[in-house]
């Protein structure tokens, strides 16, 4: 995810973050369930202190953009119904467990496809 910030801007740090990312989200571009960087290290890519991210990740949050998970990080919400947003956490959850075995994605999907193919069978 490449954001930049334009520190002549009138718009402060936070504001130029946080718009961004939220647009970057309404317009799918940011898929839900995709886990945004930490604080840390997107202050580290951008040349900010810590707290100017971490109030844009606030102010994301409370606009219901972003939902923050503990130690699972900071997520692009879903949007929609508590179904919808339940799978797409289930979805995110799978993708980054794939990834960490070292699945390729093409068969990371497959995988799916053929889940949901026998699930929906079943009905």
């Amino acid at each position: 995810m490449e954001l930049s910030v334009d520190p002549a801007a009138a718009t402060p740090p936070y504001e130029q973050i946080r718009a961004q990312i939220a647009e970057r989200a309404r317009s799918g571009e940011l898929p839900t369930g995709l886990k945004l960087p930490t604080v840390r290290a997107l202050a580290e890519r951008l040349g900010l202190a810590a707290g100017t991210v971490a109030r844009a990740y606030r102010e994301l949050e409370a606009d219901g953009v972003v939902e923050t998970h503990g130690r699972r990080g900071t997520l692009i919400a879903a949007t929609g119904d508590t179904g919808h947003r339940l799978a797409a956490a289930a979805a995110a959850e799978y993708a980054e467990r794939a990834r960490r075995l070292g699945v390729p994605e093409a068969d990371a999907l497959e995988a799916v496809r053929t889940a949901l193919r026998l699930a929906y069978q079943e009905e």
